[in-house]
């Protein structure tokens, strides 16, 4: 289940889905995010089931007095749900914030990862 604060400020608000790249590489399954101007407290990650869900609140601080001449800088919600299989260790799933990418690293089960097959002669 999803962060309350965040989940109850999301229902409020539109939300925007990140650019994300999929990377898959000895044994795991990286998932990059670019979520510009989330903090680590305005971000939810959870999974339930085959469900990973990913949450990111972007506020923007607007300077007191003054008119502006352009207003391209918005606040934004982020919202994604991605369907995992079982290969995916749910024990196994990391991540981390910097400079406004998130990145998700899944572990594949040992039993799911490829192997190579020993051939002997006789």
């Amino acid at each position: 289940m999803a962060d309350k604060s965040i989940e109850k400020r999301m229902e409020t608000r539109p939300a925007v889905r990140a650019c994300c790249d999929v990377l898959e590489k000895e044994g795991e399954i990286t998932l990059k995010l670019e979520m510009p101007g989330v903090t680590k407290d305005g971000l939810s990650v959870n999974i339930d089931g085959d469900q990973l869900e990913i949450r990111g609140m972007r506020d923007v601080k607007r300077p007191q007095g003054g008119e502006y001449l352009m207003h391209e800088i918005r606040e934004a919600d982020f919202y994604q749900v991605y369907t995992i299989d079982e290969t995916i260790d749910r024990n196994k799933i990391d991540a981390s914030l910097k400079n406004g990418i998130l990145n998700l690293k899944l572990g594949v089960k040992e039993s799911q990862k490829p192997r190579k097959i020993e051939i002997t002669a006789k």
